[in-house]
């Protein structure tokens, strides 16, 4: 059975113009170019998009614009959550409007809610929406962790139909493969992890490095897909400098970076992100000379 959104779905930036007004004219040339370097999937508006920075309306003209951008070349899932179970529903009604073909909603974060309050928020927002929902597990940006009961209670929900996995437990990623039903798809969330998570039986990546490596991503998933283990850990160990690299300070710092050095400029960050200072500047030219990208 193939991933539902495909194997390679890149965590998209958000173009900034240089006074950091949105520029919805960049977000469609990006999203055509990573759909047409070996993206599936974009997700719009999760944390690699700046989202705490973005308004609510900047957000539905994102959504907007990446959905028209990528129609017929691949899928557009909007992050939607927040730690507001209610401004979660208004901005999953705005995905919905923009035509979007899934949701990815985080852990509500800062208010740290109980397990049950994660369960009640999703079930919340699974029951006003048929869009298919992806969790995003990631503690150490939102402070609370979906743990594995409550993934398996989730999973029970028709329209939550995976998680994004960035909690590093891989021992839980396995026993989560294992108990979860046979639909419920696990994508690796970090780069890094992805040929071992893979390995052990996620469906794919939610990458940023796609930005720059996104057919590299593709050929070491194909690898995987067909079990050729030598072939895909030789690529994921041509490719970890670069990984490394990418996440030297802040996401999306480097990245944002990484695509201004190849001409590709996504524009600055917003505050409270600032711009990389030389050294890590250095660092990410040399990983990408290093990946043959310069």
């Amino acid at each position: 059975m193939s991933a539902r959104f495909g194997p390679v779905v890149t965590a998209m930036v958000t173009p900034f113009r240089d006074d950091s007004s949105l520029d919805l004219d960049g977000a469609q040339q990006l999203a055509r170019y990573l759909l047409e370097h070996g993206s599936d999937a974009l997700v719009v508006a999760g944390s690699t998009g700046e989202s705490p920075t973005l308004t609510h309306l900047e957000k539905a003209d994102l959504f907007r614009a990446v959905v028209e951008a990528s129609e017929g070349s691949g899928k557009v899932i909007c992050g939607t959550g927040t730690y507001s179970t209610q401004e979660t529903l208004e901005l999953t009604e705005a995905a919905e409007r923009a035509g979007a073909d899934g949701l990815l909603i985080v852990t509500p974060y800062y208010n740290k809610p109980p397990q049950r309050g994660i369960v009640a928020h999703f079930q919340r927002v699974a029951a006003a929406t048929e869009l298919p929902i992806l969790a995003y597990n990631i503690p150490g940006r939102t402070a609370t962790r979906i743990e594995h009961p409550t993934l398996l209670t989730l999973a029970e929900i028709p329209n939550v139909v995976g998680v994004k996995d960035a909690t590093g437990d891989f021992d839980g990623l396995s026993r989560l493969i294992v108990e979860a039903p046979a639909d419920f798809e696990v994508y690796s969330g970090d780069d890094a992890t992805m040929f071992l998570a893979m390995s052990l039986g996620a469906v794919g990546v939610v990458s940023v490095a796609a930005h720059v490596v996104g057919s590299r991503l593709r050929q070491m998933a194909e690898l995987l897909a067909t079990g050729d283990m030598p072939a895909a850990r030789k690529v994921h160990q041509e490719l970890s400098p670069l990984f490394a690299a990418l996440f030297i300070t802040s996401n999306p710092i480097p990245v944002k970076t990484a695509l201004e050095l190849l001409g590709r400029s996504a524009g600055p960050t917003r505050l409270p992100l600032v711009p990389p200072t030389s050294e890590e500047r250095e660092t990410i030219r040399r990983a990408l000379e290093d990946a043959g990208l310069v």
